[in-house]
């Protein structure tokens, strides 16, 4: 099938912590966010629907902790967040191929205004973003606001997400699909890149 178009989601895919970087409290204190079904209180952070300060209160709640640690972990949790190199590299080539490159990912204010500032972000075409439409993957919602927005033809568009929900929702829509490998980049984009640029 000849793509047109591809849609990253961010985090695991696109963006990560450096393990080796990042402490273990911190790994620990945000582990919920890996899982596959992560709090409602953080689903409503990234559709916009909680202020970083309410989120705050909630995760404190969650991990009987006080402020003053919750504070440190959100800026540790930010500052940490890095380019995943594989990715970027095809990311690269993927634009020089002449692919329109799109961004559909579920992410708070905070954590998309620090990423927006990394250099991989110059090479999109286009972004929907959770907390800026109000509704979050694998709502049908934010697929339809992706293919309107942008004119994409589900058909030719592939959609590479690190989450099976998500690729099922896209699925629905007519959407290639890739589950990327949050714990193996390099391998999920040699597989892409014989998908797409061989």
């Amino acid at each position: 099938m000849m793509y047109k178009d591809i849609v990253f989601d961010l985090g695991g895919v696109v963006f990560a912590r450096n393990p080796h970087r990042c402490s273990d409290e911190m790994l620990a204190f945000f582990s919920f966010v890996a899982k596959t079904g992560t709090p409602e209180f953080w689903d409503e952070y990234d559709r916009g629907a909680l202020t970083i300060d309410e989120v705050k209160e909630a995760v404190c709640r969650y991990r009987n902790c006080d402020r003053d640690m919750c504070e440190r972990m959100f800026v540790e949790a930010i500052d940490m967040q890095e380019e995943v190199p594989a990715t970027k590299q095809l990311i690269g080539e993927l634009k020089r191929a002449g692919y329109g490159l799109y961004v559909l990912s579920n992410m708070s204010l905070e954590f998309i205004d620090y990423l927006r500032t990394l250099p991989v972000y110059k090479y999109f075409d286009g972004e929907v973003v959770s907390c800026e439409e109000g509704t979050i993957k694998p709502e049908p919602d934010i697929f339809r606001i992706l293919l309107s927005r942008y004119d994409l033809e589900p058909s030719r568009t592939l959609f590479i997400d690190d989450r099976e929900a998500n690729t099922q929702a896209a699925s629905a829509f007519g959407f290639g699909t890739y589950l990327f490998d949050n714990a193996n980049p390099e391998r999920s984009c040699e597989e892409l890149r014989r998908i797409l640029l061989q």
